[in-house]
């Protein structure tokens, strides 16, 4: 044993342990190109995660291991899309005499528009509804209070799905309304995205205590970038099952311009009532049985038919990493193809995928007016500059680019030709069309687009045009630092 021992210990371990780790790196490298190969992802997406692997390869890894990876295809997400189309199908049978219909309805009164909503229900993405009042709520200074009275109004459930619930004024006084609603009798479910509400603090515990459900959506050990995919980015509440509330508002202090906070933030949110409740109900359902793995029925309160009579046609849209298809860009896509004249589009993350961007640059050299509202300064450096680089051959096309200079502008709209509006917690780039769960509502109402197109007007009060000779001449290093940043648009 003495003699194997000094065998051993009078060996230069070093370069078979260098030779070991390299051959280790290599084959593991390999490894995980050959896996990205056989995914057959998008080749953009796929080369950038190639070059990463190569010139760092350990940060490569570590990078690939927790943003690359596609768990569209692991169990957990594959389980829940199956679930979800059954539980989607059943509901979409229940409605299915009054869905032609309505199909036929649309057409005559919104034209093409409606091929949108025909390809929706086709892919058992969405369930058109006519029934509905929609009224748009401009920043958290509207929302708030119709969201407080609802809730004090609530009578037998309120269900509450948010990326960001914040332990501050708004956050204490919903705690505060939904305690008082447990004392009444209410039923409280409650689903809050962790990385999200990493500010939440003990509004859980305390609900729990009090009998609400509650419910964390993919729990995180540390809240930081490298947890970023597979995220609950959506924004709901129903309320009886009678008012809905969707959009790009959070439960935040941030969003009531009080003066609380330095920064000024415009959003968009929806309040919803009417048949397209149920659409929304539905998907909370769908979020509520993935995180409780409880069965709920359709059934009254629930679900019930609205009262009132209109010809408010609305889809909600959802879309989740678990989705057969892109539907929020497909949406999106879609809605700007079938445009007549007029395109306006505000969200705060821009890095298009190319469909949109040749979506928009044909809408633009065909003669249609396409506006784009920006922030002038984003929150992340590389997403900003990221979105800058797409600005040359946006402006190139015709595409009126705006910068919004009042504050950070957080609303995720669209307006087309005046009749149909696209009202949502979506960014346009990677992360919202194919990693998070985001939902969206798709509004075929004049009126509507007539609120939304008022809030686009004044916010181009505040916004500066960008000139396409003055971008052009901008200092080289900062188009360096965009192009370099667009680099990694795919990984964002």
């Amino acid at each position: 044993m003495h003699q194997l021992y000094t065998f051993l210990y009078g060996i230069d371990w070093h370069p078979y342990m260098k030779l070991g780790s390299t051959l280790l790196v290599t084959l593991t490298l390999v490894g995980v190109v050959f896996t990205i190969l056989l995914e057959n992802r998008n080749p953009v997406k796929a080369i950038a995660y190639i070059l990463l692997l190569v010139f760092v390869p350990i940060l490569g890894l570590i990078i690939y291991y927790y943003l690359g990876r596609d768990f569209r295809k692991q169990r957990r997400f594959t389980l829940k899309g199956s679930r979800d189309e059954i539980l989607f199908e059943n509901y979409m049978q229940s409605q299915r005499a009054e869905l032609k219909q309505m199909q036929l309805d649309l057409r005559l009164s919104h034209g093409q528009k409606q091929e949108l909503s025909a390809m929706l229900l086709n892919s058992r993405q969405s369930i058109l509804t006519r029934n509905n009042e929609v009224k748009v709520l401009v920043n958290g200074e509207e929302k708030f209070p119709e969201v407080f009275n609802a809730l004090r109004d609530a009578k037998h459930h309120i269900h509450i799905e948010y990326y960001i619930i914040t332990d501050d004024d708004i956050g204490r006084e919903l705690l505060q309304i939904l305690l008082e609603k447990l004392q009444q009798g209410v039923q409280v479910r409650f689903i809050y995205d962790d990385l999200g509400s990493n500010h939440i603090h003990k509004i859980p515990k305390i609900l729990k205590e009090h009998g609400a459900e509650v419910y964390v959506f993919s729990p995180v050990l540390i809240n930081f970038y490298l947890n970023a995919n597979y995220r609950n980015h959506r924004k709901i509440i129903v309320v009886d099952g009678l008012i809905g509330f969707a959009g790009g508002i959070n439960l935040d202090d941030r969003y009531l311009n009080n003066g609380k906070h330095k920064l000024f933030w415009r959003d968009t949110h929806l309040k919803i009532t009417g048949d397209a409740v149920n659409i929304l109900q539905l998907q909370f359902l769908m979020s509520y049985r993935y995180v409780s793995k409880k069965v709920f029925r359709f059934e009254y309160p629930y679900f019930q038919r609205a009262q009132l009579r209109g010809t408010c046609y609305t889809d909600i849209i959802a879309s989740a990493p678990d989705s057969d298809w892109p539907m929020s860009m497909n949406c999106i896509v879609m809605a700007i193809n079938l445009a007549q004249h007029r395109i306006r589009i505000t969200n705060p993350y821009f890095i298009p995928t190319d469909q949109i961007l040749t979506a928009l640059q044909l809408a633009a050299l065909s003669g249609k007016e396409v506006e784009l509202l920006l922030p002038y300064k984003g929150d992340s450096f590389i997403v900003q500059h990221a979105a800058l680089s797409y600005m040359k051959p946006l402006l190139e096309a015709g595409v009126k680019v705006y910068f919004y200079t009042r504050g950070f502008i957080h609303a995720k709209t669209m307006v087309i030709d005046d009749n149909l509006s696209w009202i949502s917690s979506v960014n346009l780039d990677n992360r919202s069309f194919y990693l998070n769960c985001e939902i969206a509502a798709m509004v075929y109402d004049e009126a509507v687009a007539a609120s939304l197109n008022r809030v686009f007007d004044e916010d181009l009060l505040y916004s500066s045009p960008v000139q396409e000779t003055r971008w052009n001449r901008r200092n080289p290093l900062k188009r360096f630092m965009d192009s370099a940043c667009r680099l990694l648009a795919p990984l964002l």
